[in-house]
């Protein structure tokens, strides 16, 4: 399926580091025709890191997008009585929101997304970028792999030696795994 006019969520939560991979598959996203609505974590809207201020990185990023952000869990509730998404992407997706999202905690912008999504049975695509999914958080992403509408863009290891643990989305594969989803597939190989 095709990402022409079809309506995605965008969530971004705070893996800061990836903040700029994130932002180049957005404007791939807009380039395809794709209608982006921007939903930022509590954590986003707050904290300033050495990565850049995440106040001008929301701005430019609804800009690109043309739509007003979501970011609150009253904004974020009615996609799911609404159901105007067509899918839903977390990018990037923390350990902690990974943790939250397989045990059913919907206390951000992005987790109420989430939740208000999946009940309408559609595609709800995870972007991962954490330091601990090989380890504490290594059940939360298989509790994931097994929960129907949920899918992964291909992922592996992004420092074996000094962070063993810790694994990154191959963003690059965003719009295709996007695709994928539309159609009820994971995209293969999801490891490497």
């Amino acid at each position: 399926m095709k990402l022409e006019g079809m309506k995605v969520g965008l969530a971004i939560t705070g893996s800061f580091c990836t903040f700029d991979k994130i932002e180049k598959e957005i404007k791939v996203l807009v380039d395809k025709g794709a209608d982006i609505y921007p939903i930022f974590s509590t954590n986003v809207q707050t904290t300033d890191s050495r990565f850049g201020d995440t106040g001008e990185y929301m701005k430019r990023i609804s800009a690109m997008t043309g739509n007003k952000p979501i970011l609150n869990l009253e904004e974020a509730e009615p996609i799911g009585p609404r159901g105007y998404l067509d899918i839903l992407i977390i990018a990037p997706c923390t350990g902690n929101t990974l943790a939250k999202l397989a045990n059913g905690i919907t206390d951000t912008p992005v987790l109420m997304a989430a939740k208000a999504h999946l009940r309408n049975s559609k595609p709800l695509v995870i972007s991962l970028s954490t330091n601990d999914a090989l380890g504490i958080n290594f059940k939360n992403v298989g509790e994931l792999f097994n929960v129907k509408n949920i899918y992964f863009v291909p992922f592996g290891q992004d420092d074996p030696v000094k962070k063993p643990n810790s694994m990154i989305a191959h963003t690059e594969l965003i719009a295709d795994t996007l695709e994928y989803a539309l159609d009820g597939k994971q995209i293969q190989p999801v490891i490497y």
